[in-house]
């Protein structure tokens, strides 16, 4: 026995994009085509956050590890009228990083030229990225190259069927299409990718930088993003993971990338958990970056409501899956929910294969784990569109299959979202919120031996493709670490480890030689 992967450390970061909201959020672009006349369309400019706000909205402090989900859970809902005290961009997990230089970090990760920039715009924005150490000088130099006019960035856009960058509703750059007829290489496609690898990369570089971790001791990658990468012949090809990480300088790292919707990053944390369980690498990196579709999805419902466009960030994160080290919480291979082809949709079925299933495997209650995290979404944003609080929604399906089954008392159903629950603060970004945001506050809970046991849940709906009806979902146990690692060899002295290699040497010499 060799212990059970551990998570050795997190990060998560945020970009506010306020402008791609309006020119790149498919709610907006569908509006621009079936309605270009709308009310939304002419109201939505007014209820942009400026960047400032966003980074004082307390989700997102949550997110980037400035607050605790306890700080949300205890603040009055709802959350966009109120401001965090002493908000910073720059947090324990990550950053928030304003629009303009996120386009800087666009040009940078765009290795076929694709991104083009106006020339001083350019030049403003390397001096602000210079100046948080993200980048060396060389990948730096890539805004340099930048001679564009606001002239020919407005004929890239009109004639040359290029994505037009915005910043604060002037045109600042273009993204270029890579293919006259390949529509999977087109501008629009190529800019949800690059958007896709720089929110990735920025995400990549914060693990490291966060939690002091040599990128040259990373072996593998998986990216686990909703975009896909590729052209005609082989339209979701891939790699993410590599083409990140090679900006990231992960130069001893290979990879590759995990697709299921919003269950994604569970089941890339399940393979990097069963590659390091397994010795094959020490070291595997679960990462994802986030997606401009998303952006302003539920938009039409905070207008109506005269509350402000809360999905206005690209998101990312990583996750560093390591070898049992002894101290960092470990991921129980061998306690895992499983929604399988005949679970079928319904909410009991899906709970009980999720939840239920793996802790009656092991010998556990519904109330020995201490913190549930299934889909974090933030209900700031989801319950003025209607889809109410998910995460409470999952607690208490939780809950009642704990009451039917005689764990819980029904009169303690509040109580136990309440305690083993949390608040929602994850941008609606697909595969984002589907568990993995508390991977970072869960390691610091079971390190301050706060939290002893949580599981994490994904969830997806795989109709979404039109290949199937099916409902997808893993989930899998974090625990605090049992020193099963150093057990292993405990008192066993060093004379006894040379009498046990000196019998596997005799053992092997006997069946090279055919003897029994």
């Amino acid at each position: 026995m060799n212990g059970y992967p551990v998570i050795k450390g997190a990060s998560y970061t945020l970009a506010i994009t306020p402008d791609m909201v309006l020119h790149n959020g498919t709610t907006q672009t569908t509006e621009m085509v079936v309605n270009p006349d709308s009310e939304y369309l002419k109201e939505l400019p007014s209820h942009l956050r400026s960047f400032e706000d966003a980074v004082a909205y307390i989700p997102n402090q949550v997110y980037i590890g400035n607050a605790k989900p306890a700080d949300l859970a205890a603040t009055e809902f709802p959350y966009y009228d109120k401001k965090w005290e002493n908000a910073s961009r720059d947090g324990k997990y990550g950053q928030i990083m304003p629009e303009d230089e996120f386009y800087g970090v666009m040009k940078i990760v765009d290795v076929f030229d694709l991104v083009h920039l106006e020339k001083e715009f350019a030049a403003q924005v390397k001096e602000k990225l210079a100046a948080q150490n993200l980048f060396a000088e060389a990948q730096l130099a890539a805004l340099d190259k930048n001679e564009s006019t606001a002239e020919e960035l407005d004929a890239l856009v009109n004639n040359e069927h290029s994505e037009g960058l915005y910043y604060n509703g002037k045109l600042v750059g273009a993204v270029k299409r890579a293919h006259d007829v390949d529509v999977n290489l087109s501008a629009h496609v190529m800019l949800e990718n690059i958007v896709t690898k720089a929110s990735n990369v920025i995400s990549l570089i914060e693990l490291v930088k966060k939690n002091d971790i040599d990128p040259n001791e990373i072996e593998y990658v998986i990216d686990c993003c909703e975009e896909a990468c590729g052209d005609m012949n082989q339209r979701g090809g891939g790699n993410f993971a590599k083409a990140a990480a090679e900006i990231a300088g992960f130069t001893n790292a290979t990879g590759s990338d995990v697709r299921g919707f919003c269950a994604g990053p569970a089941h890339a944390v399940l393979h990097a958990a069963a590659l390091v369980k397994a010795g094959t690498f020490k070291h595997v990196v679960v990462t994802a970056g986030g997606c401009t579709a998303k952006l302003g999805m539920n938009g039409k419902d905070h207008v109506k409501k005269g509350l402000p466009v809360l999905e206005d960030a690209i998101a990312g994160f990583s996750v560093l899956i390591s070898a049992d080290d002894g101290v960092s919480p470990q991921i129980r291979t061998d306690i895992i929910g499983r929604h399988t082809i005949g679970t079928g949709s319904a909410p009991q079925n899906v709970i009980t294969a999720l939840v239920t299933d793996p802790l009656d495997a092991a010998g556990l209650k519904i109330l020995d784990i201490d913190k549930y995290s299934p889909e974090m979404q933030n209900p700031d944003i989801t319950k003025p569109a209607g889809a109410g609080d998910v995460p409470e929604a999952n607690y208490k399906m939780i809950a009642a299959l704990g009451v039917k089954r005689g764990e819980i008392a029904r009169t303690d159903i509040a109580k136990f979202v309440k305690e083993h629950g949390m608040t929602g603060w994850a941008p609606t970004q697909g595969h984002i919120p589907s568990g993995v945001p508390y991977m970072g506050p869960l390691r610091d809970e079971v390190l301050a031996g706060e939290t002893k046991r949580a599981m994490i849940i994904g969830k997806g709906s795989l109709f979404l493709g039109r290949m199937t009806n099916l409902f997808d979902g893993v989930s899998f146990v974090v625990q605090a670490n049992d020193g099963s690692s150093k057990n292993d060899m405990a008192g066993i002295d060093e004379a006894a480890v040379k009498t046990m290699i000196g019998q596997a040497m005799r053992e092997f010499a006997k069946g090279l030689l055919g003897e029994e």
